[in-house]
């Protein structure tokens, strides 16, 4: 019945000229990739929504940012733009100047100003267990330690999961929480704020002081590091109410 509801909707949108539904751009975090958001893609493409869940190097800041450009200036509508830890940098710059995206959601995400370091605000806060788990590689990737991932990652997450998490996190290039934000796309876009209240990640202190700085709508959810896991709906909820906003 609900997938009926939706397709008779979307006629319904096209007939009597209303307008579409924003789209939605996911954009995961470090230490994982789109599939990450596996829980909240059904939720909005049931509620009639087009969602791309963008899959980012984590080579670098600008392959990251260039990457995610490329998406958001490819959707048709108006576009949701959303960033999970690492990712709330990567839109921060890329969702810049772009008058199609009309809503930022940062979920358990850094959220940089123009000219500041990914990792600067965090510094100023109790350092979470996370920073005490990434083991780097030759090449400078960081992972995360499978003896800590569970902890340190997602911890509201049943162990087997996390063990699966832990075995094909995607690493990232250690240089990006330290790659300068070029622009601060929150200064002329609205945004909401998701802050993991239970985060050993990233100190839920400095989310809220990331969501107090850019002004946005802030919902705290008794989360790990991942709430889009653990609390789909909600994460979905909040996802939705920047897309109806007006």
């Amino acid at each position: 019945m609900k997938k009926l509801a939706v397709i008779l909707f979307s006629f319904a949108s096209v007939a009597f000229g209303a307008s579409p539904k924003p789209s939605i751009v996911l954009i995961h975090g470090a230490f994982a990739d789109g599939s990450s958001w596996s829980k909240v893609i059904p939720i909005l493409e049931g509620d009639g929504y087009t969602v791309t869940a963008v899959q980012i190097p984590l080579t670098s800041l600008p392959d990251d940012v260039a990457t995610t450009k490329r998406v958001i200036d490819a959707q048709k509508t108006p576009v949701v733009v959303v960033g999970h830890s690492y990712g709330g940098a990567v839109i921060t710059d890329a969702a810049a100047g772009n008058s199609n995206v009309k809503a930022l959601v940062y979920v358990a995400a850094f959220a940089p100003d123009a000219g500041e370091a990914v990792a600067a605000v965090g510094a100023k806060f109790a350092p979470p267990a996370l920073s005490t788990a990434l083991v780097p590689d030759a090449a400078g990737f960081l992972y995360i330690d499978r003896a800590k991932f569970h902890d340190a990652f997602c911890k509201d997450l049943p162990a087997a999961q996390a063990r699966i998490m832990a075995a094909t996190q995607k690493p990232v290039n250690g240089s990006v929480f330290g790659a300068v934000v070029t622009n601060a796309a929150w200064k002329s876009i609205p945004s909401w704020y998701i802050v993991s209240k239970d985060d050993q990640a990233i100190n839920p202190d400095a989310e809220r002081f990331y969501a107090k700085r850019i002004g946005a709508k802030t919902t705290e959810i008794k989360s790990s590091h991942v709430p889009f896991l653990s609390h789909p709906k909600e994460v979905a909820k909040v996802i939705e109410a920047a897309a109806n906003a007006k």
